[in-house]
């Protein structure tokens, strides 16, 4: 119950549930998730914890960078169900492919760059 209530929450806001579809075109870096949606490091890395909490994404750190993902294999059945009924009921939204679209220029730019631009 409690890790159903935690879902439910963290896809109660918008901004989180495109978090969640821009993942889906793999690993991204919380400045190139900022980047995306024009939000402070503070308001990015809020709604990560509320996802990470909730089990629908993990992180690894690399130096001084932290990167995100969809969970595995490994996460619970209803943390894979929650991401493919997110996927499926809004991945081929107007939204969802300007966010992709936004997100293939960010992903073709220097990171260096995006960090520097994001105070990362």
């Amino acid at each position: 119950m409690i890790r159903f209530l935690a879902i439910t929450r963290a896809l109660a806001d918008a901004h989180r549930v495109r978090i969640l579809l821009a993942l889906r075109r793999g690993e991204l870096c919380v400045c190139q998730i900022g980047a995306l949606f024009a939000f402070a490091p503070s308001t990015i890395s809020k709604h990560l914890s509320i996802l990470h909490h909730a089990g629908l994404i993990q992180s690894r750190k690399t130096e001084r960078w932290v990167y995100y993902r969809l969970a595995g294999k490994p996460a619970s059945g209803i943390v894979r169900e929650a991401i493919d009924w997110v996927h499926q009921s809004l991945g081929r939204t107007d939204e969802a492919a300007a966010d992709a679209k936004t997100l293939k220029k960010i992903l073709a730019a220097d990171p260096a760059e995006i960090r520097r631009r994001q105070r990362c």
